[in-house]
Parts: structure tokens; C-alpha cells; sequence
């Protein structure tokens, strides 16, 4: 249990879950003022150094880009401690393939705060020689987080796992961008690593977390998150 600290005042927009009212960045972040911990989902750190020792040579560039965005964040709020919800590397051998330079940088986001690292499917382990407390979940006040969402109801959670994407129609084109599905109970984050993919909050995976069309994308903007209602998104 992370204690609660005098709150810090947050500009809008606010996803209100289980009674906290939690900052939902553009970036794909959350941030919670009364303990000042800053919330992430599915980095994949080295998720192209994966594909490459297996022939498929992607640009080796996506942990320094998940990171750099990463610490725009840190910079911008200043937390007490950052929460990475599980899949922060894409498989257990990432740390260990990790630049140095990489790895002086997740030093430098660590430095000053606490560091805590949900285990994910893709990464169980802790990250070895990385920093950082090793967590199945954690409880943060009346929330509740975790990598995986629990099947049916889950009052306060906070979980990614599914990386959830959102489609609305503008102008009469399709728009497709991440996004943070909630119902005002509990949200799911939209993976924040650079090379992550996304499922549309349409598919089946996400039936069972919300009750019909009762719930809202906030959908990641270049400027800022915008809500759109369920009843008005498009399946892929």
C-alpha cells in the first residue's frame, strides 16, 4: 500500500474511477495527484530486438523512443513513484539485451522516486540489474493494480494487458488511435510502448469488463484525449 500524500493540483482532462480522479495524459499515461504516482502500460521495451533475432529486422529504435516519451512525463509531473503495468519488456531476455545507454536512462527516470514493475504474461521475472520493486499488484488507495483485467466486475482497477484502441468516424473518414476504455469502475490502458499494437475495444476480449455500451474511449489526440461514447465506435 503506497500512502497517500497532500494532493497536487492537475489540469483537465479527469477519468474518474471508483471515486479518484485520475490526469489521463496524451501520451497514453495516467497520473494520480493524491500520491503522485505516475501510471503506465505494456512499454514492450525491446520488443525490436526480439523480432530481429528471429529474421525480422525491425528499426532498433523503439526502447530509446518508449523511453524518451517516458521521460517527457517525469519531467512534466514530477512522481513520487511510477507503476509500469506488466509487459514492460517484451519478453525475459530483454533487460539483458538492453543498450547501455537504455539502461542509464531507465536509471535516470528511477532516480529520485520509486520505481515499482507489475509482472506482466510477457515478462513474469523482474528485470534483472534494472532497479525498481518487483509486484504482482499493488494497491493505491481505493485502486487496485494489476497487468491482466479480472473477468466481471473489479471495482478501482487499473490494468492494460489488452491494449485497447478506439475507431470513431470524422468527417466522414475513419480515425483509429489508442485510447483509455472505462466505465467510471475501472479503466484499461492503452499500451504505451512505441512498437505495441492495439485491439479495438469492439472485439470480444473486452465484453466481459464492461456492461454493454456503458462505458467511454478517451482516445489519445495529438493535442489532447477526447471521450467518445461506446455506442458511438466502430469495430475494425
Amino acid at each position: 500500500m503506497i500512502p497517500p500524500r497532500p494532493s497536487k493540483s492537475a489540469s483537465e482532462p479527469t477519468i474518474t474511477v471508483a471515486g479518484a480522479a485520475l490526469v489521463a495524459d496524451p501520451l497514453g499515461a495516467l497520473y494520480e495527484p493524491g500520491s503522485g504516482a505516475l501510471i503506465v502500460a505494456d512499454l514492450h521495451l525491446e520488443k525490436g530486438s526480439y523480432f530481429a533475432r528471429r529474421g525480422q529486422m525491425l528499426p532498433p529504435y523503439d526502447t530509446a523512443t518508449t523511453l524518451g516519451r517516458l521521460a517527457r512525463l517525469v519531467a512534466a509531473y514530477q512522481p513520487r513513484v511510477v507503476i509500469a503495468l506488466g509487459d514492460s519488456f517484451h519478453d525475459d531476455g530483454g533487460p539483458a539485451r538492453m543498450h547501455e545507454a537504455d539502461r542509464a536512462a531507465v536509471a535516470e527516470l528511477q532516480r529520485g522516486r520509486d520505481w515499482i514493475w507489475i509482472a506482466g504474461n510477457h515478462d513474469p521475472a523482474p528485470p534483472a540489474g534494472l532497479g525498481g520493486e518487483a509486484r504482482l499488484t499493488l494497491v493505491l488507495g481505493a485502486l487496485t493494480l494489476r497487468h491482466e483485467p479480472t473477468a466481471g466486475a473489479a471495482p478501482g482497477e487499473l490494468a492494460g494487458h489488452l491494449h485497447p484502441v478506439a475507431k470513431v468516424a470524422v468527417r466522414g473518414r475513419g480515425l483509429r488511435r489508442r485510447c483509455f476504455a472505462t466505465d467510471g469502475a475501472r479503466v484499461v490502458l492503452p499500451a504505451f510502448g512505441a512498437y505495441a499494437g492495439g485491439l479495438n475495444v469492439r472485439d470480444q476480449a473486452f465484453a466481459g469488463l464492461f456492461s454493454g455500451d456503458a462505458f467511454t474511449a478517451w482516445m489519445l489526440g495529438d493535442a489532447g484525449v477526447y471521450a467518445f461514447a461506446a455506442r458511438g465506435l466502430r469495430p475494425d
